[in-house]
């Protein structure tokens, strides 16, 4: 049985009976929805692709390539990628575009598991509070995204605290905490300008004397001048250490989808400067180039954890790259 296959068998049941089945299904949809435009564009266009030719050929391959590439997979990883169809197809001696659409899907399944053991679970402590950066330049959504994983957590029983350690762009402040009352958590800030290590050193503080399960730190996102950003986390990080062993725990990095290669260059930048441990792919259905989680991971290889799909907060998935494989593909095959 091929991966679509086994897929499909495991997400698309008649009859759901377990809590974990219904939550699966859930998720699931979401997946379908929100990938609906990745599937309009990059999807229809591997299905026009397939109709057009009754044979394999160079032409084939050559158009395969510029429909990967036009998908954000990224020039590298689509070369890489098209040679080892190549080999398949001469080892197996498949002649039929149509039964190439199978293995298509296996190989960029490969790409991103690339034989490593992949999680998009989140390092949370068992004793003490857990702590997540999150960095990412202005207007990636940032601030929407720690909101719903603020939100998540609250849910989950878990005591969260937002800090406001995006001291310099005017109104960032009173955009986290206003997201607070929202949703019901505590934040904690200190006034415009602050010294942003100074505000994570009381607010952890407060974490810990307060015993807070999850502390979420927003941080500035001057990427243009990344000297002083590297110096500025560097100090955060310092800062962490010092009063919580191995903090921070998680150090996301926010990007938005609809920027394709562009957020991967971010994704470069960041990873020189700080260590980031997984990536957040905001408006993932405002884009119909899906391969950027792909790409990301290929060219950067760092995992991605979570993935927006819309604009609820049910709606911000944990990334599973099966659910995402099966919503992206699920036209296809």
């Amino acid at each position: 049985m091929g991966l679509f296959d086994r897929l499909k068998k495991a997400f698309v049941k008649e009859e759901v009976k377990t809590e974990e089945e219904k939550e699966v299904k859930k998720e699931v949809k979401v997946y379908e929805k929100g990938l609906t435009k990745s599937r309009d564009g990059f999807v229809s266009s591997l299905l026009n692709l397939t109709n057009k030719y009754n044979k394999l050929c160079d032409e084939y391959f050559d158009e395969l390539e510029e429909i990967l590439i036009n998908a954000d997979i990224g020039v590298n990883t689509v070369m890489s990628f098209v040679d080892r169809l190549r080999d398949r197809v001469k080892k197996d001696k498949i002649d039929d575009p149509k039964d190439l659409k199978e293995i298509i899907v296996d190989e960029l399944f490969i790409i991103y598991v690339n034989d490593e053991i992949l999680t998009s679970k989140i390092n949370l402590q068992e004793e003490g509070p857990t702590i997540i950066l999150f960095v990412g330049v202005n207007g990636v959504g940032k601030t929407t995204t720690i909101a719903k994983i603020a939100s998540k957590y609250k849910d989950e029983g878990k005591k969260v605290l937002l800090v406001a350690g995006d001291t310099f762009r005017a109104g960032a402040i009173e955009q986290l905490t206003d997201w607070g009352k929202k949703i019901g958590v505590d934040s904690f800030a200190k006034e415009e300008g602050s010294d942003p290590s100074s505000v994570l050193f009381d607010g952890v503080d407060k974490a810990i004397n307060e015993d807070y399960d999850v502390v979420l730190v927003d941080t500035a996102g001057r990427l243009q001048n990344k000297d002083n950003l590297m110096r500025e986390l560097e100090k955060m990080n310092r800062v962490l250490g010092q009063k919580i062993e191995n903090a921070p725990h998680e150090t996301l990095l926010v990007i938005d989808a609809t920027t394709g290669q562009n957020g991967i260059s971010q994704a470069k930048a960041f990873k020189e400067i700080t260590n980031i441990t997984g990536i957040v792919l905001t408006k993932l259905d405002g884009t119909a180039k899906g391969g950027i989680v792909l790409a990301i991971k290929e060219e950067v290889g760092i995992p991605v954890k979570y993935i927006g799909l819309g604009e609820t907060k049910d709606d911000l998935q944990a990334f599973d790259i099966e659910k995402y494989i099966y919503g992206l593909f699920k036209d296809f095959m």
